[in-house]
C-alpha cells in the first residue's frame, strides 16, 4: 500500500511539473500579456489621474500647506506630462 502511495506522489510530481507553465498561466495570469500600446497609455494615464486627484484633494482640504515638500513635487512632476 505504500509504494502505491509514492507511485501516485511520483507521478502527480511528474506531471506536475511538465505541465507547469500552464498551471502558472491558470493561477497567476499576466495582466500586462495582452495590452496593446493604446491600452498601456490609457492604463498609466488613469494612474496618473487617480495620484493628481488624491493629492489635490489633500490640498482641498487644508491649502497646499497641507502637501509635504515630496508630495508637492510629485504633484509638478505629474501636471507637466
Amino acid at each position: 500500500m505504500s509504494e502505491l502511495v509514492i507511485v501516485i506522489i511520483i507521478v502527480i510530481a511528474i506531471l506536475v511539473f511538465f505541465n507547469r507553465d500552464q498551471i502558472r498561466d491558470r493561477f497567476f495570469p499576466d495582466k500586462h500579456r495582452n495590452y496593446t500600446i493604446d491600452d498601456q497609455f490609457n492604463s498609466d494615464k488613469r494612474d496618473r489621474e487617480k495620484e493628481i486627484d488624491r493629492l489635490l484633494s489633500k490640498m482641498g482640504k487644508n491649502g497646499i500647506n497641507d502637501l509635504s515638500p515630496k508630495e508637492r513635487k510629485r504633484l509638478d512632476e505629474l501636471s507637466k506630462k
